[in-house]
């Protein structure tokens, strides 16, 4: 595995914010020779440290005019229930991200669609009517002054 020493903390932090550097550049910014920077960075990548590079894309270009969590609470805390409801999450496009959290409900989702017609769809016709859930509590994303997400 890679140390993350102070230079692997400073390449990480390049390319989180901006992952088509060239290498010649990050070299320059974490003051390193190329050949000792690509070297880091393979390694990295070897080890999983890096797990992959990703286009960070503008939703209102993208059709995406509705962002939501929703914290959903399921009927049943078994592990079976569980996977059945990651099953189904994992295959709903809708959902950006899907969390397993503690606390009074058992998951945390990211929801993305083009706008509230579609969410209520969804909500309704796909995350309401699995078995495992008992309750669903959404909140609207009205803005994000901070979004560090890759």
């Amino acid at each position: 595995m890679a140390t993350l020493d102070d230079i692997n903390t400073r390449i990480l932090r390049v390319l989180s914010t901006d992952g088509r550097i060239s290498n010649l550049d990050l070299a320059e910014r974490v003051g390193l020779s190329p050949s000792a920077c690509l070297r880091r960075v393979q390694e990295m990548e070897r080890s999983g440290v890096i797990k992959s590079y990703r286009a960070v894309l503008d939703p209102a270009k993208t059709g995406i005019g509705f962002v939501a969590y929703v914290t959903v609470g399921l009927n049943s805390h078994t592990k079976s229930a569980q996977e059945a409801f990651e099953r189904a999450i994992s295959r709903a496009v809708e959902v950006r991200e899907c969390h397993n959290v503690t606390g009074t409900v058992e998951y945390l989702l990211r929801v993305e669609t083009a706008d509230l017609a579609h969410y209520k769809h969804w909500h309704t016709e796909v995350l309401g009517i699995l078995p495992q859930v008992q309750a669903i509590t959404t909140f609207v994303v009205m803005g994000s002054p901070k979004d560090d997400r890759a």
